[in-house]
């Protein structure tokens, strides 16, 4: 039986590193939750009605740090140990795919632990339906967004010169249980991607919301808004 309740999440302003190790453990949790109800399914034993994975939905902000995936390159950080002290920065190699992005205050990051399982075994859909979520959320701010294709993640323009990443996406995906997520520039200081090639990409700018729309924005709207389109694409019941 699948499980759509997803345990709704906010963890405010918190360290990328206590934010990551948190995500860990709650992983680390559903994976051996789905061990145990594999192995009673293959002994033939009957499965105790407590016993089924939960699902994640995590928000926060974090202080400036820059993340590099397992694919990226150490390189397309721009900055070197004395640069990241004066930018009050710091910087992690992670287990998540993609390159290299940055986190900062007035940045909305979620992260979706969840057992796809309980709701389809596609990691490619996955990524899809994440960015359809903050597409349809950026629309109901007058802001157009869309796709960049051969490239993860939320676009403004991407049918044109000006093609500019709004949201960035790296996930991480074990037992089909995900973590990591997605990353939208609400009112995120930009200044700070000049330190790093974007994602790995060098001829493409970022954008925020609040630099389209010429004000800050209610990042406690977002939110609110972003779950609501979440929830729905993936048929999620939230909780908690």
């Amino acid at each position: 039986m699948k499980n759509k309740q997803v345990i709704y999440h906010d963890w405010g302003l918190i360290d990328y590193k206590e934010a990551w190790d948190k995500q860990e453990a709650i992983f680390a949790d559903t994976v051996n939750t789905k061990i145990a109800i594999r192995n009673l399914q293959v002994a033939g034993d009957e499965m105790p009605l407590e016993l089924a994975t939960k699902n994640h939905l995590i928000f926060c902000e974090h202080p400036h740090v820059y993340t590099l995936g397992k694919s990226g390159k150490a390189e397309n950080l721009l900055l070197d140990e004395k640069g990241l002290e004066e930018k009050h920065a710091v910087y992690y190699p992670i287990n998540r795919g993609g390159d290299i992005t940055y986190h900062g205050p007035g940045q909305l990051v979620s992260y979706p632990i969840l057992d796809l399982d309980n709701f389809f075994t596609d990691i490619h859909l996955y990524l899809r339906t994440l960015e359809e979520a903050v597409i349809n959320t950026l629309a109901e701010f007058g802001i157009k967004a869309g796709r960049y294709p051969g490239y993860t993640g939320v676009w403004l323009d991407a049918d044109n010169d000006n093609a500019r990443k709004i949201c960035a996406m790296g996930v991480r995906c074990s037992r089909w249980v995900t973590m990591h997520g997605l990353a939208l520039n609400v009112n995120t200081n930009l200044d700070y991607f000049k330190n790093i090639v974007p994602c790995g990409i060098d001829d493409k700018a970022v954008a925020s919301m609040q630099q389209e729309l010429g004000a800050e924005v209610d990042l406690k709207q977002v939110k609110k808004i972003l779950t609501h389109h979440i929830s729905v694409l993936f048929d999620m019941e939230i909780v908690g």
